[in-house]
């Protein structure tokens, strides 16, 4: 990449979205796990793995409940979006030596969570989209640490996967000396004019987090390695990767104009059969915005901590 876009690409991003946090926020590297307090005695512990350009508020209301120990990831690079909280550096940190920016990085921030912060035996892991496989990535660095965690990939980026064409078209004559100007004319034209094709059909909390999506990361940098990491992690990552995963879901929409629906269901359908594949009617990529009645419910995970 030449050094005169390098240096466009770095220039900060305001952070543009935030919400108030009760918890503990840890810095890991150049991401972060915050902890979110729970009031009752807790009964299950769920690890959040946002996608691309989102932020951890992505699973705030779909795990509402006081006995769910709520761990949230924020991948390298992105802003971290509470208010109040200052995060602090844990003494169980450990170096990563991948580059940041990529899903092999973001899985050793999920590998160091998950290694150190469960504080109960049901554990279940959900990533949305690229944080799909941030979580498969994961589990192929360190398989033993996934033994009894239950996974949930939804609308993921998976091996084998492919971008929508629609998603191909627009990327495909963009320069790396584009995406600045890109971004700042996205982010001016109002969110109806590009929304409704890529995002579905609109509610309250969609809009709330998906206006602010390209100012999610802290430099424009991240935004181009994110993408042409994620096409090359598709490329060469094999459906191998499954044989570690032991139980979960896939949550398939019944649209998605983000990945291609149809490669998407030809790698799920590699993997081992304690998945289940679910073929929701939600009609975008945002299946738990969407709805969040599509999230499996947390008795799935006593059962199986139970089998």
């Amino acid at each position: 990449m030449k050094a005169s876009h390098v240096r466009k690409l770095i220039q900060p991003i305001e952070s543009a979205y935030s919400e108030m946090f009760s918890g503990r926020v840890y810095r890991v590297g150049k991401g972060a796990v915050s902890v979110r307090n729970h009031s009752g005695k807790a009964e299950q512990t769920v690890i959040g793995v946002h996608g691309f350009l989102e932020n951890h508020c992505y699973f705030t209301q779909a795990y509402e409940e006081p006995t769910t120990e709520l761990i949230l990831l924020t991948c390298s690079n992105y802003h971290i979006p509470v208010n109040g909280v200052t995060p602090e550096t844990p003494d169980w940190e450990v170096p990563i030596k991948h580059l940041e920016g990529t899903i092999e990085y973001d899985a050793c921030i999920l590998n160091q969570a998950v290694a150190n912060l469960p504080g109960t035996d049901n554990i279940r892991v959900h990533g949305h989209s690229r944080g799909g496989a941030v979580i498969l990535e994961a589990i192929h660095q360190w398989p033993e640490l996934y033994e009894n965690v239950e996974v949930v990939l939804e609308a993921p980026v998976l091996p084998q996967g492919k971008l929508h064409g629609l998603v191909t078209t627009i990327l495909e004559p963009v320069s790396h000396g584009m995406w600045p100007w890109l971004i700042r004319l996205i982010n001016s034209a109002p969110s109806s004019a590009y929304g409704q094709t890529f995002f579905g059909k609109m509610n309250p909390r969609k809009k709330q987090l998906l206006s602010k999506l390209f100012s999610s990361t802290k430099d424009h940098l991240t935004i181009v390695r994110n993408i042409e990491n994620i096409m090359d992690w598709m490329e060469r990552t094999d459906t191998s990767v499954y044989n570690n995963v032991r139980h979960g879901t896939f949550l398939i929409p019944a649209v998605d104009r983000i990945l291609d629906r149809k490669a998407m269901l030809a790698s799920a359908r590699q993997s081992p059969t304690t998945m289940r594949i679910v073929e929701t009617e939600a009609l975008s990529h945002f299946i738990t915005l969407d709805d969040k009645e599509w999230v499996p419910g947390l008795e799935t995970l006593q059962a199986s901590a139970e089998a």
